[in-house]
């Protein structure tokens, strides 16, 4: 599990991840609440985080061409000092008072166009640090650094928002920019080869949503995560800020989000033992707890209540998430997998934004509480439109004791693999 460690481009990037990490704990919290104090509108805070969230799904196509053409080293470096520099911006105009919508959203734009750029080199340098026979323990840590991060990063944002204020908060993400930057300085890896034969790009696409279409199980749970992702994303990433801070309070609500990164940790050593044939059934029926937080904000706001369903969150997203990988890894021609993927993310994300925008004008128009349990809901009803697909309950993994184990390494390694149940931290403060 620790030989990984011993090369030390892994170890940089390994660091440089897990401060990332720590940075995108902290920034949602500070930057919901800095735009909550500037002007109180949950519709403001809406189009803020989503501003963010729309060019990093425009952009991360991009991202990826970039990632193949240049040293990922100097992709990394490079995004992480645009990431400081525009968290830098945000921080110093709230902590001077001069903070206004029209500028957060310039930059959380600005911020979400560089998160794009950042992602794929992130995923794609991992299996360059290691021989490939440690490929799988470098992704376990990689993750278990990822989700000590995100732990540490959102219980200290709401300490910090609550204690010193929110701008402090982003400054701190702005030195975490600049840390990682370092860190991934030390990812000496070989540029990656360009090919003078290349196939065109749309015919690279084409066939690329050939295959996402030939599987009526993979489009089916990508379009049913479509509303799912952004059902969560607008009711916990925007109402969720909002109803803490009139009920639990602002450090609570890290510690909420804390929780839920912590039941992901338990959650993955729970699918390391699971053994079921049906393994992408159990793992989108798992998908129905992730009413438990909407409803909780709706009917109950208390910590206990919050907490525990955070953490019951974290580990049904982890069962999902060793069950889609693994079925993804089994079906997909390897030579085509990075564009179904890319497919997956494009689906699952792109009405991200649309949830985190709408969500506002919508609980202004018939109350914050109505709003929750209709986003609770239409949770439900996407889990059981997934459910309805013959070939999503039949779908059978083969080789158990092998898929998991390869679908776990999947699954630790972020980017286009991410999971379309699992929003990426760089787009939202959950998995």
């Amino acid at each position: 599990m620790l030989a990984p460690l011993r090369h030390a481009a892994f170890r940089y990037l390994a660091a440089g991840r897990l401060v990332n990490m720590l940075g995108n704990g902290v920034a949602p919290i500070a930057l919901a609440f800095a735009v909550l104090d500037l002007t109180g509108s949950v519709r403001d805070l809406g189009l803020v985080v989503g501003a963010r969230s729309l060019m990093n799904v425009l952009f991360v196509l991009f991202g990826g061409l970039v990632a193949d053409r240049l040293p990922r080293r100097v992709v990394l470096v490079g995004s992480n000092l645009l990431g400081a520099l525009t968290q830098a911006v945000v921080a110093a105009l709230v902590l001077t008072g001069t903070a206004t919508i029209p500028l957060l959203l310039l930059l959380s734009a600005a911020n979400g166009i560089v998160s794009a750029l950042a992602q794929p080199a992130s995923a794609a340098a991992t299996p360059q640090t290691v021989p490939s026979e440690l490929i799988q323990p470098a992704n376990v840590i990689i993750r278990l650094g990822m989700n000590v991060g995100m732990i540490g990063g959102a219980a200290l944002g709401g300490l910090l928002v609550a204690a010193v204020g929110t701008g402090w908060g982003l400054a701190l993400d702005a030195v975490t920019f600049a840390i990682a930057a370092v860190a991934f300085a030390g990812v000496r890896v070989a540029a990656p080869q360009t090919q003078s034969t290349r196939t065109g790009l749309v015919a690279d696409l084409r066939e690329g949503w050939t295959e996402f279409t030939a599987r009526t199980w993979v489009w089916v749970v990508v379009l049913g995560f479509m509303i799912l992702n952004a059902v969560l994303a607008g009711g916990v990433n925007v109402l969720g800020p909002a109803v803490a801070d009139e009920t639990i309070g602002r450090s609570a609500w890290g510690i909420v989000l804390a929780a839920e990164t912590a039941g992901m940790v338990i959650g993955g050593l729970i699918a390391l033992r699971i053994r079921v044939r049906r393994l992408l059934l159990l793992g989108v029926a798992c998908m129905f707890v992730e009413s438990f937080l909407l409803l909780g904000l709706a009917l109950a706001p208390t910590i206990v209540v919050l907490v525990a369903a955070g953490a019951a969150i974290g580990i049904a997203v982890e069962q999902f998430a060793v069950a889609w990988h693994t079925s993804i890894a089994q079906n997909i021609p390897a030579d085509r997998l990075a564009r179904v993927y890319s497919y997956d993310m494009l689906g699952s994300f792109v009405a991200i934004p649309f949830g985190q925008m709408a969500v506002g004008p919508v609980a202004a128009a018939i109350g914050t509480r109505d709003t929750l349990l209709i986003l609770a809901t239409l949770v439900v009803l996407s889990v059981l439109g997934m459910l309805a697909s013959r070939d999503v309950r039949r779908l059978q993994a083969v080789a158990p004791a092998r898929s998991v184990d390869a679908a776990q390494s999947e699954s630790a390694n972020g980017g286009l693999g991410d999971a379309p149940g699992a929003i990426p931290a760089e787009l939202a403060p959950r998995a």
